[in-house]
């Protein structure tokens, strides 16, 4: 009898063992091929909206740049400007059937920070893949820094573009202030730290300081586009590096751009440079997220107040900010 207790005790410690020992080979196995479907299979975060059919293997993405470039803009592939395009480099970069990108860029331009961040990303992905940079209505100052990095670029002749320069700028109400019997008290610990403040005039010795951040953003912004370009930087400077817009017909000249065309003509260089002939082309847009929803009707639930703004449309820029923009976008 204790024999038999022993068998039976036996064999079901012997169970265990074995249901255990499978498990976790189950386990493994489960791991294993759940990384190979990550690993083949990138989740993507944009959708892909058909252009144009193409008739032939591999597809060209369309990713749009549009607005002020800024770390807190909104962008038109989701909530962050920046990360968001970062996310759709990152997107086409890792499907294999992406063969090159055509950026659709209508911008301003905005923060040099961010437009550098973007033209940091361009160049990188560039460097894998080509890349084509397409300017519609503008392509200016910030974006036209952005543009440095890519492969190659178009636009108009009608497009905006050029506008190489830096901006900063601020208000003064020293004189509004006396008028209404207001009068500005600031506690300091140094000499430089209300330098932009608009109820007294700057000092010589602080104009000269921000000058002197505006000229150091500025000669890198010269200096990026006359590698790109390949034009010489002391010419680029005494010539239409002086803040001006130019035309596309014009900035084709100055050797700004490649090539004059339309958005389609951008699309085939694509193809061309992609080694793609027959490749359709897709646009890179938001997927549906709950997040997307929510802040929708977030929006829609928002006070219905009818407003005139005579300002619609001009960038809200902030004081003390410098910028790549044109100039008629100072306050």
């Amino acid at each position: 009898m204790k024999k038999t207790g022993c068998v039976i005790v036996a064999l079901f410690l012997a169970l265990c063992v074995s249901i255990f020992v499978n498990g976790i080979t189950l386990l493994g196995l489960g791991a294993k091929s759940a990384k190979s479907i990550v690993k083949a299979e990138p989740i993507k975060k944009f959708e892909e909206q058909v252009l144009v059919e193409g008739h032939g293997d591999g597809k060209i993405a369309v990713i749009p740049l549009d607005g002020i470039i800024a770390y807190g803009a909104n962008g038109e592939l989701g909530d962050s400007l920046v990360e968001d395009l970062k996310a759709a480099f990152r997107q086409a970069e890792e499907d294999p059937s992406i063969k090159a990108v055509v950026m659709s860029v209508d911008s301003p331009g905005g923060e040099v920070t961010a437009s550098d961040a973007i033209y940091h990303e361009i160049q990188k992905f560039s460097r894998r893949k080509p890349l084509v940079y397409y300017i519609n209505s503008i392509g200016a100052s910030g974006a036209y820094y952005a543009s440095c990095g890519a492969t190659w670029v178009m636009c108009n002749e009608t497009s905006f573009t050029g506008s190489i320069g830096v901006i900063i700028s601020t208000l003064n109400y020293r004189d509004l202030f006396g008028k209404i019997g207001l009068q500005s008290v600031v506690f300091k610990s140094g000499k430089f730290k209300d330098m932009l403040n608009g109820a007294r005039e700057m000092t010589p010795e602080e104009s000269a300081y921000v000058q002197g951040l505006i000229m150091q953003s500025y000669g890198k912004f010269v200096g990026i586009v006359a590698k790109a370009r390949k034009l010489d930087e002391t010419a680029l400077r005494n010539g239409v590096a002086d803040g001006r817009i130019l035309s596309g017909t014009d900035a084709y000249q100055a050797k700004l751009v490649d090539q004059l065309g339309y958005i389609e003509d951008a699309y085939d260089k694509a193809r061309e440079l992609g080694e793609a002939k027959g490749a359709s082309v897709v646009l890179y847009k938001r997927g549906f997220s709950f997040s997307n929803f929510a802040r929708f009707f977030g929006q829609s639930s928002e006070a219905k107040d009818v407003k005139i703004d005579l300002l619609q449309g001009m960038p809200d820029l902030k004081p003390g900010r410098v910028y790549l923009l044109p100039p008629f976008f100072a306050p």
